[in-house]
Order: structure tokens, then C-alpha cells, then sequence
């Protein structure tokens, strides 16, 4: 790659994003991006802004930002069935939510409208929202439930069963609901920087997917490493890698579709234009 002009690259600071980065440490090729590490949403809003060239963008963000934005073909974040890490965690079934107050995790853009699509339309209730910083304790002071992502709702998944809370996984509720894969996150390029750059997208590209492919191959060794520096085991790392999902393929296009007619019947995001999304041609 052109050292002059490293691609400006968003990396996602949760554990769900480790496989994806952990070949790029392993082969050096961070050497070639310019790296930038934050919160799903604030990757979301620079990579919208022009700040980031190349990064994964919530899927919502994406969908209001198409018209600005390619995908990258096969690199996504999701889950055919239980994600562990995407949770709505309450004091009381779901569907005695109704008038409630539910706080809603100010890192997640897609999370929180499909947490409102499921309450809505699975379980019939309108709660009352409000966005919290991503701590359950804080929320549950002021709320009956929360939503959370990534490691806090990682963690929330065990310590919700010792404080007696009951714990609804969204990518299992969104799986029972439409049969489809969930899509959180998807892995998308400027346009603008897609046009000047197409070698370098390239490039970039099929270093996420070489350091992917890595280390789904030695998932247990990365969770061994991950552990060093996490609170959670080896184990319960291993088997959170396990169910993640970071293909593209035919049933995640069909999943990150239905996502999209339901969010456009909400108002919540503009109609994907026919045959969407579009891809980068690499």
C-alpha cells in the first residue's frame, strides 16, 4: 500500500470484532492502515462524516447512508440464532413492559430499533425509551429494562441470573421471529474513496477476510489470548466466538433485507433500492 496515503480504518473496541483484527496483528498488516479504535456508534458517525474511509457501520446507519456508502462483500458481524453479547435485560417478562420504562444503550443504533421492533410487534407492548450509557446497574435504578451490546452485555448475560433478572437474547428473538440471520454490523468503504482508491479498498479488504479465516482456525488460541486481558475465561470467550457469525452470504443478505423493510415501515431508515445493497466490485 501507498505509505502516503494509508486508509483511515474503524476498528470496532469489542470483543466481537477480535477475530476479525486478530489475523491483522498476526501478519503486520496494521502496519499498512491507519487504525482508529472507538464505540460502534462513533464509527458509525465518522465513517458517515468523511473521517474513516474503510470500517464497520451498524447496520441502520448504513441503510439511512447507502446512497454514500459500499459494502464490502462477506464481512459482517451477526448471528444465525443466539449472538450472547446483543441483550435486552429486565426485572419483568417482556410482555409486561407495556407503559414501562427501558433504557436504551447510547452505543447501539441498530440494537435499539430492533429491541423496539421486537417489543412492538412480537410482544405487543409500547414501552417508554430513553437512551443511558451502556451500564446495567444505572439503568435498572431508573428502568424495568435495558439494552445493551458487546462486553457489557456480555457480562450482563451472567450476573443477570444472580441479581434475578431475566436476560431475552435479540439476535435468538429475531431468529424464532423471521427465521432469518441477524446482521449487526456490516464492513463498508466511502464511495468517493472507493473511486480514487480501488486498489487500496482491495487491499484492505482481503486482509479483513485473510485475518478472519485465521482465526476462526485457531478460535481456541485467541480466546487463550483474549483472556489474558478480559474477564471472562477461555472457555466462555471460545464459545462466544463460536456463535458469532462474520460471513455475508445469501441467508445474511436475506436477514439484512427484511431488517431493512422493517425498518423502512418505521420510518427509521430509507427503503433499500431495488436489488440492494450495493457492493463494492473488488
Amino acid at each position: 500500500m501507498n505509505a502516503m496515503r494509508r486508509p483511515r480504518v474503524g476498528h470496532i473496541q469489542f470483543l466481537n470484532c477480535l477475530p476479525i483484527y486478530w489475523g491483522l496483528m498476526r501478519s503486520g498488516a496494521l502496519i499498512d492502515v491507519d487504525l482508529h479504535k472507538d464505540t460502534p456508534d462513533r464509527l458509525s458517525e465518522a465513517l458517515v462524516a468523511g473521517d474513516l474511509d474503510i470500517g464497520p457501520i451498524s447496520l441502520v446507519e448504513y441503510l439511512r447512508h447507502a446512497d454514500e456508502l459500499l459494502l464490502l462483500p462477506d464481512l459482517a458481524v451477526g448471528s444465525d440464532g443466539p449472538v450472547l453479547s446483543v441483550n435486552v435485560v429486565s426485572t419483568r417478562p417482556l410482555l409486561e413492559l407495556d407503559g414501562s420504562r427501558v433504557a436504551l444503550g447510547s452505543t447501539s443504533r441498530t440494537s435499539v430499533l430492533l429491541a423496539r421492533m421486537l417489543l412492538a410487534d412480537r410482544y405487543g407492548v409500547t414501552p417508554d425509551y430513553f437512551t443511558s450509557p451502556p451500564d446495567l446497574t444505572a439503568m435498572l435504578l431508573e428502568a424495568d429494562a435495558g439494552v445493551l451490546i458487546g462486553d457489557a452485555a456480555l457480562r450482563a448475560l451472567f450476573e443477570a441470573p444472580k441479581r434475578g433478572l431475566a436476560v431475552t437474547d435479540l439476535g435468538q428473538a429475531w431468529r424464532e421471529w423471521t427465521g432469518l440471520p441477524m446482521v449487526f454490523a456490516v464492513w463498508a468503504v466511502r464511495r468517493d474513496f472507493a473511486a480514487a482508491h480501488p486498489g487500496l479498498v482491495k487491499d484492505v479488504h482481503e486482509a479483513f477476510l485473510r485475518s478472519r479465516d485465521l482465526c476462526v482456525a485457531e478460535l481456541d488460541d485467541v480466546a487463550a489470548a483474549a483472556a489474558r486481558w478480559e474477564p471472562f475465561d477461555a472457555a466462555t470467550l471460545a464459545s462466544y466466538f463460536r456463535v458469532l457469525d462474520f460471513s455475508l452470504g445469501g441467508r445474511q443478505i436475506s436477514g439484512l433485507r427484511e431488517f431493512a423493510r422493517r425498518a423502512a415501515l418505521l420510518g427509521a431508515a430509507p427503503a433499500l433500492p431495488e436489488g440492494g445493497p450495493e457492493f463494492m466490485s473488488l
